[in-house]
């Protein structure tokens, strides 16, 4: 401790994780360019996990052990909000990429603002999104689309259930009563669960039964852009809250101080808010 403000000592993690995580890129470009980069990013994948998981166990003792303070609590809730910022911004790029093309580049490939530019597509060229595939084109897309009210439905009832579940728990533990958050929580998790499978039934159908592949064109390539990198987040907040109800079962967190499962919380419901704008931008409209 200095002047009341707890200073961690000197940590080899930071470096660490960060040549974990060059070592995971840089084999995953090598894999798309090369097709030979798979050892490279499965050591990366395997390293972030590893330094990930002795990191937080380091801060989760050092909680434990009554090191943190009110700064240091505010400096994990700065960090969490820029963190939640930039997440934010990283999904308001994909979504403004859909937009422009809904919005602005079918309507020029069909001749708005300049005539005939259709005669450089195809005969009988529609500016429709999604742009399905073409008569006798190499040109790729979608044979057909999801209907929003069969699994799209299913799982944003999921999440918007998970948070509901989620939200419970939460005041259940400020309230004190452990077993209802542990069991609410244990009920969010199992949710989370539910979502990733069905997620990935619909990936399948969508490869095997609808022609929606990442070279589909780019109904493609933003299809799964969103909902895969949505499907990614959804999966780090299962892992994240199922940590939490480890720590719940093992009688962590007070009533008054659990930034900890309160951070969790805030991941989720900004993961939940962002999937009923796939629901509604991707599938429905």
């Amino acid at each position: 401790m200095s002047g009341g403000y707890y200073v961690p000592a000197t940590s080899r993690w930071p470096i660490l994780g960060s040549l974990a995580l060059g070592a995971m890129m840089v084999g995953t470009g090598v894999k798309l360019v090369y097709d030979t980069g798979t050892p490279l990013m499965l050591i990366g994948v395997v390293s972030v996990i590893a330094v990930m998981g002795l990191w937080f166990r380091d801060v989760i003792h050092e909680s434990m052990s009554g090191l943190y303070d009110a700064q240091m609590d505010r400096s994990f809730r700065w960090g969490m909000g820029w963190f939640i910022f930039s997440e934010i911004m990283f999904f308001a790029a994909f979504f403004g990429a859909l937009f422009y093309v809904r919005t602005f580049a079918i309507p020029w490939l069909g001749g708005e603002g300049a005539k005939g530019v259709s005669a450089l597509l195809w005969p009988g060229f529609v500016p429709q999104w999604p742009l399905f595939n073409p008569p006798d084109s190499a040109v790729l897309g979608p044979e057909r689309v999801f209907s929003p009210w069969q699994l799209p439905l299913v799982n944003t009832l999921i999440l918007v259930t998970s948070s509901i579940t989620l939200t419970v728990a939460h005041e259940a533990l400020k309230l004190g009563e452990r077993k209802t958050c542990r069991n609410w929580l244990a009920g969010t998790v199992l949710l989370g669960c539910c979502f990733i499978v069905i997620q990935g039934v619909e990936y399948y159908e969508a490869y095997h039964h609808y022609g929606i592949t990442l070279e589909a064109g780019i109904f493609g390539a933003t299809f799964f852009i969103l909902t895969g990198f949505h499907g990614v987040h959804v999966i780090v907040g299962t892992i994240i809250l199922a940590c939490m109800l480890v720590r719940i079962w093992k009688g962590h967190f007070a009533n008054d101080h659990h930034f900890g499962f309160e951070a969790s919380c805030w991941y989720w419901h900004f993961v939940d808010v962002v999937w009923v704008g796939l629901f509604i931008f991707v599938y429905v409209f």
